[in-house]
């Protein structure tokens, strides 16, 4: 999906900062690119959302006023149990702490009215979240499970961010079911998955629909999903948990 958003902004003729763990990938998926859009203006910039270090680097050569919005896209659905460098649970670190971690280092350098969009997931529904849930440990430990509670994080840090900044337009995106590499789980059953489940899934441009919507709105705190928009659902307002889960993040992170 991060692909085809890049070039769905390329044909806008929008600049985009490719911000990617692999460079490799990267390039190959810019030359592409380039080759359909001669004209496209896209940087490639390396960051690794497992790490504390590689978001703080990136921020650092992020020039002030060079962006004037932030997409949030990368996601993992973690095989099994495994912590990262900085102690932190992976699923949680790529889809959780470092987008909180490199959106707070960026807005200092970005306009008041930055443009945010997270990508969460329908996964959102079915998990409950608590501050304590922050690092999860390898008994608390499910594939789906961490992994929705992640999101389900990622989206409540979405809501307390348009609180403590109300001149930010942000808005969260659903894509739904997408046809990616994200959702071979590692089991028996994934080549079936692959004949029987992955042909009726979206594929990764109509997946990524709903954020590119989001990311070209005037609205705030919306919810794309689907050819549509909505309130964030009621079942997701909690504004004392988000201000607790804000506050538990900032001290874990240490900013």
């Amino acid at each position: 999906m991060g692909a085809a958003a890049v070039e769905a902004l390329a044909t806008q003729g929008r600049p985009v900062i490719m911000a990617c763990r692999n460079r490799t990938k990267a390039e190959t998926i810019r030359t592409g690119i380039l080759q359909r859009l001669p004209s496209a203006e896209l940087e490639i910039q390396e960051i690794d959302l497992d790490s504390f270090s590689s978001v703080r680097a990136f921020a650092d050569r992020f020039a002030p006023g060079s962006a004037t919005g932030i997409f949030h896209n990368a996601g993992v659905i973690s095989k099994g149990y495994s912590v990262t460098g900085d102690g932190f649970e992976n699923t949680f670190s790529v889809n959780y702490f470092g987008p909180w971690l490199l959106t707070n280092l960026l807005l200092p350098k970005m306009p008041a009215d930055t443009r945010v969009v997270n990508m969460v997931s329908l996964t959102c529904r079915f998990a409950s979240l608590r501050e304590t849930m922050l690092r999860p440990t390898e008994k608390d430990f499910s594939q789906l499970g961490t992994y929705a509670r992640a999101k389900r994080a990622l989206l409540s840090f979405s809501l307390e961010l348009a609180r403590r900044h109300p001149a930010l337009r942000v808005n969260v995106a659903d894509p739904g079911i997408v046809a990616s590499d994200m959702i071979d789980l590692g089991r028996w059953f994934d080549p079936l998955a692959d004949r029987i489940f992955k042909p009726l899934c979206k594929t990764p441009k109509a997946g990524v629909q709903p954020a590119l919507r989001a990311l070209a709105s005037e609205e705030r705190c919306r919810y794309f999903v689907g050819k549509g928009d909505r309130a964030i659902p009621a079942r997701y307002l909690d504004p004392a948990l988000d201000e607790r889960i804000w506050d538990a993040t900032q001290r874990l992170i240490g900013v």
